[in-house]
């Protein structure tokens, strides 16, 4: 009941929040919606950098060999929302109240890592990127990127589990104490965790989806999002039920919320451990069918194959 009247109390908050603007020192002043995006002219920059090349690409894509062929619709709408929710973790009002609240800044992580790196990746980014080149420039593009050191260096790094590690290693490094109470009083440092929050996501969910197909593949799919969604629902575990402060950088403003730094932490662990690991169980059960599919698909090549000698000989 207690844990039950903190998260009523989170969301009372939530709600209020468009309502409020924040200076320094936690001060309330007057209404301002807009005070509380964050529109930083790099994170701009990126965000439109990257609508404009994959708009670009698309457009030259469909042009060629016509609408919904390279890219289908459906991917290129997962690309759109993708695109929305990294704006949404890194411009909209999560991203301050991640700088006054731990919990807001996991939410603000799990958005990133779980919601807009596999929609991103689904949306096949490479390939729009590379029809956004000239087509003299997308041969040499090519060409670098067949060649043997790029390909081999990319093969191993895409492989799931040295992917896994990676993600993992980043995930894990990211929340030692000092780290992450390195991010709130370093810009440079927070754009370093969220790059790396962020690229390893990619990485991690490119080889876990566009990976080398076939049954071997489906079934490290599997173990590899099942063992993530264990490392990482741990991880949220020991946040959730500590009753040590890891993190007292959020002290001085987690009373704006009417929140004890610890009932911050406990909250932002759960978020991790509960909402992330059905992310991860609901990927692992959607890689799981297609394993069954595969090997269905071989059962039937297989029997199909046992047959043609037998019609053969009845012929």
């Amino acid at each position: 009941m207690q844990q039950m009247n903190r998260w009523v109390q989170i969301i009372s908050v939530m709600l209020a929040v468009p309502l409020l603007t924040w200076g320094h020192g936690g001060e309330i002043h007057a209404p301002n919606i807009w005070a509380l995006w964050e529109f930083d002219p790099l994170i701009i920059g990126l965000l439109v950098c990257s609508a404009a090349i994959y708009s670009l690409g698309l457009r030259n894509l469909w042009r060629s060999a016509g609408v919904g062929r390279g890219i289908r619709k459906s991917e290129a709408a997962c690309y759109l929302f993708g695109w929305l929710s990294l704006a949404i973790a890194l411009v909209s009002p999560v991203h301050l109240l991640g700088e006054l609240l731990f919990l807001m800044h996991m939410t603000q992580h799990e958005i990133l890592m779980l919601v807009a790196a596999p929609l991103i990746i689904l949306g096949r980014p490479f390939v729009a990127a590379a029809w956004a080149l000239p087509a003299a420039s997308r041969k040499k593009a090519g060409a670098v990127v067949r060649s043997p050191l790029v390909n081999r260096t990319w093969s191993i790094v895409s492989m799931g589990a040295v992917a896994w590690l990676i993600h993992a290693a980043a995930l894990w490094v990211w929340h030692i104490p000092a780290m992450f109470q390195a991010t709130l009083r370093s810009d440079i440092v927070h754009t370093l965790q969220h790059a790396s929050f962020f690229l390893t996501a990619l990485l991690f969910w490119w080889a876990i989806l566009f990976g080398k197909r076939g049954l071997q593949s489906y079934g490290a799919g599997v173990l590899y999002l099942f063992t993530t969604m264990v490392q990482t629902g741990l991880l949220g575990i020991f946040l959730t039920l500590t009753s040590y402060v890891w993190y007292p950088a959020y002290s001085a403003t987690t009373g704006m919320f009417g929140l004890s730094p610890l009932d911050d932490q406990q909250i932002g662990g759960l978020i991790m451990w509960v909402p992330a690991g059905l992310i991860y169980m609901f990927a692992a059960l959607v890689m799981f069918s297609g394993w069954l599919r595969e090997s269905e698909k071989r059962v039937l090549e297989r029997e199909a194959r046992a047959k043609l000698p037998v019609i053969a000989a009845q012929s």
